[in-house]
C-alpha cells in the first residue's frame, strides 16, 4: 500500500529540485568528457571549448524551452477552449483544488490514449492529452489522469523530466557527430593506440550513459504523482481504471520515441511492446499492475 502525507510530499518536492540540478550537472560532465576525448584524439583543443560552450547553451535551452521542445516533438496543438470546453473545465477545477495556476492545455491527434505534463515550473506548465484519451475515458477516469499530471507539476518534477528529454537527445547527437569526426584528421602517429581506442569507446558509451541517467529519473515519481492525484480527486479508482485502459491499448503512439517516453503517464509504445522483457528492464515507468494495486489500496 502506498502511504503519503504532506510532510513527505514537501520532502519529495525539495528532492526533485535538487535532482534537476544534479541531472544538468551530470549531462554537462558527460559532454565535457566527450569533448575532451575527441579533442585529444584529433589533437585539437578547440573542440573541447566548443563542447563546453554547447553544453552550457543546451542546459540553458533545456531549462527555458523544454516545454516547447516536448510539445513540438509530440505534435501537440493548443486545445481550443470551445471545442474542448469540458477538458478545460475539468483541468481548471482540479487546478483550483490543487492551488495551482491552470496549465496551458494541448491535444495530440493520436488514437492511443495517453497524456503528459511539461514545463520548468507551475507558472509555465503545459498538459497535453491525446484524442484517444478523450474518446476512451469516462469523466472520473479523465479527472484521475489530469490530477496525476497536475501532481507532476505540483511535485516540481516536470522540469526533471523535460530537461532529460532535451539533454539525452543532445548527447546522442553530439556523440554521433564526434564519432564521425574522430575518423578524420589529427596526427595519428603520435597517439597511443590503446588510448585512441579508449577515446572511441568513451564516445560510443556516452549516449548509453545519458540514457541510464534519463532512466535514473526515479520511477517513484510516478507512484508519488498517482498518490497525490488520487488525493486531489478523492477517488483512486478513477485513476486506477484509467491506467488499466491506457496500458491495455495495443498500438504505439504515432510519434512515440524513447526521448519523450518518460514524460507520459504510461508507456507510449503500446501494450505489445511494453510487455517485452527488454522493454520492461529499460522502461521509465513502473509496472501498471503495481500502480493499480497501490491505488486500490489507498485510503483517502
Amino acid at each position: 500500500m502506498l502511504r503519503i502525507n504532506m510532510a513527505s510530499l514537501y520532502t519529495e518536492q525539495g528532492k526533485n529540485v535538487r535532482r534537476t540540478w544534479m541531472l544538468m550537472t551530470m549531462f554537462l560532465v558527460l559532454i565535457i568528457a566527450i569533448g575532451y576525448a575527441v579533442a585529444w584524439y584529433l589533437q585539437n583543443p578547440s573542440i573541447l571549448y566548443i563542447a563546453v560552450a554547447f553544453s552550457l547553451f543546451m542546459n540553458v535551452a533545456a531549462y527555458w524551452f523544454s516545454d516547447k521542445i516536448a510539445l513540438a516533438s509530440t505534435g501537440a496543438k493548443e486545445a481550443d477552449p470551445n471545442e474542448y470546453r469540458e477538458l478545460h473545465r475539468i483541468l481548471e477545477n482540479l487546478a483550483i483544488t490543487a492551488g495551482l495556476p491552470k496549465p496551458r492545455v494541448y491535444v495530440i491527434n493520436d488514437p492511443a490514449p495517453n497524456a503528459f505534463a511539461a514545463g520548468r515550473n507551475k507558472e509555465h506548465a503545459v498538459v497535453a492529452v491525446t484524442t484517444g484519451l478523450l474518446s476512451r475515458l469516462e469523466r472520473a477516469e479523465l479527472e484521475g489522469v489530469l490530477a496525476h499530471e497536475l501532481s507532476h507539476i505540483g511535485n516540481k518534477d516536470i522540469l526533471v523530466m523535460t530537461v532529460a528529454v532535451v539533454l539525452a537527445g543532445f548527447i546522442a547527437i553530439i556523440s554521433d557527430i564526434f564519432l564521425r569526426m574522430s575518423f578524420f584528421g589529427g596526427n595519428r602517429e603520435n597517439r597511443n593506440p590503446l588510448l585512441a581506442i579508449a577515446a572511441i569507446v568513451a564516445i560510443i558509451i556516452a549516449p548509453i550513459a545519458a540514457q541510464l541517467i534519463q532512466l535514473a529519473v526515479s520511477r517513484r515519481r510516478e507512484f508519488l504523482a498517482d498518490a497525490t492525484g488520487a488525493l486531489l480527486t478523492r477517488y483512486p479508482d478513477g485513476l486506477a481504471s484509467a491506467l488499466q485502459k491506457i496500458s491495455s491499448y495495443e498500438a504505439p503512439m504515432r510519434r512515440a520515441n524513447h526521448a519523450t517516453a518518460h514524460l507520459f503517464i504510461s508507456n507510449p509504445f503500446g501494450a505489445h511492446e511494453a510487455g517485452k522483457f527488454i522493454a520492461k528492464i529499460f522502461s521509465t515507468h513502473p509496472p501498471v499492475e503495481e500502480r493499480v494495486t497501490a491505488l486500490v489500496g489507498m485510503r483517502v
